[in-house]
């Protein structure tokens, strides 16, 4: 007995001790150093932000610039994770990880949405714009707001628009000037029945494969062509791997910016506000970038060996009547009301 006692007295003198030198030292209670880190810890709110381009792209730089102003503007409440080059979810994939609440955040091509909401293809016709100018009037317009209301219905919230630019066409086989060049190729797209017909309608072959995986395609000679924008033709190199070039400008690439809607409707008034507020922010820089940085990427191209060619007026009006028959079959599976406003855009160039 005597001998637990005389532990006991030994531990309790021994936490005393403790208790003085490396506990409590000179520092009085409730004095210990505030940490930061720690005390936001269970507070913070994580968004992932998965995306399939590269950091140095348009939508790259426009997310890095997004995280980082919602961090400023929530004061570090907001920790915006993005995930570039498809690390996370391929272009395939991240339209369901992102209803399934696997990621809270996405910025896919607008060709993507088309797969699920129809209206979406309206922005893959062929020259359906003519230059920047017509694509933002229709984005900031009724057009947008059409198109951002069909997201509801698949549990998902529009946010912006991000611009990437016109696409043009490549080749490694042959210039492509008139729409017969076309024949018996074969083209990678992004997965969308207007961009498939499209091909089709030139007597090539249309080929869905992952962003990613284009270079590997071309390189393995998989498929001869694509259609891309300058900055990702630049980005991704695909300029290595293709001979021939056609700045045709014939359809529009941009992103949507999509969070899961359940997650969105859960964040607090305040944050949201300011999530909106940053988006606002960060897509007028991007767009700017976007526009710059094609223009800097092409005349890198030039420097290349690539060869381009620039369509005449008269080509150009030879690649339209191609396509025409696209805005007669899908006039009924986007909408009437979406393809009369789409209508009205072109009509005011006359």
């Amino acid at each position: 007995m005597k001998a637990i006692i005389g532990i006991g007295f030994f531990i309790f003198l021994g936490l005393f001790a403790a208790l003085l030198t490396g506990f409590g030292g000179n520092l009085a209670p409730g004095s210990l150093p505030y940490d930061e880190v720690q005390e936001g810890l269970n507070d913070r709110i994580i968004i992932k932000f998965s995306h399939v381009v590269a950091e140095n792209t348009p939508k790259g730089l426009a997310a890095e610039k997004f995280a980082q102003l919602a961090a400023e503007k929530t004061h570090g409440r907001v920790e915006v994770q993005v995930y570039p080059n498809g690390i996370l979810y391929s272009d395939q994939d991240e339209v369901d990880a992102l209803m399934g609440g696997e990621i809270q955040m996405i910025a896919p091509a607008f060709s993507k949405l088309s797969s699920l909401i129809p209206a979406w293809l309206a922005l893959d016709l062929p020259f359906a714009f003519r230059d920047q100018a017509e694509v933002d009037q229709a984005l900031q317009g009724e057009i947008g707001q059409m198109l951002f209301r069909s997201l509801e219905q698949r549990q998902m919230v529009g946010l912006a628009f991000w611009n990437n630019g016109f696409k043009q066409m490549s080749s490694k086989l042959k210039p492509l000037i008139t729409p017969e060049d076309f024949s018996g190729q074969r083209f990678r797209i992004m997965p969308s029945k207007v961009i498939e017909m499209q091909f089709q309608l030139l007597h090539a072959k249309a080929v869905p494969i992952s962003f990613n995986e284009v270079y590997r395609s071309l390189e393995r000679d998989e498929v001869e062509g694509q259609e891309n924008t300058i900055s990702n033709i630049y980005t991704k190199r695909l300029y290595t791997v293709q001979k021939y070039m056609t700045l045709s400008n014939h359809a529009y690439l941009g992103y949507a910016v999509v969070m899961n809607k359940a997650f969105w409707e859960k964040l607090p008034w305040d944050i949201q506000s300011k999530l909106a507020e940053a988006m606002r922010e960060t897509t007028e820089w991007a767009n700017r970038q976007a526009v710059s940085m094609n223009e800097r990427q092409l005349q890198e191209l030039k420097a290349t060996g690539l060869q381009i060619h620039q369509l005449t007026p008269k080509e150009r009006e030879r690649w339209e009547a191609a396509f025409q028959p696209i805005y007669d079959h899908y006039a009924p599976v986007i909408g009437r009301e979406l393809m009369d406003k789409i209508a009205e855009l072109r009509k005011q160039r006359e």
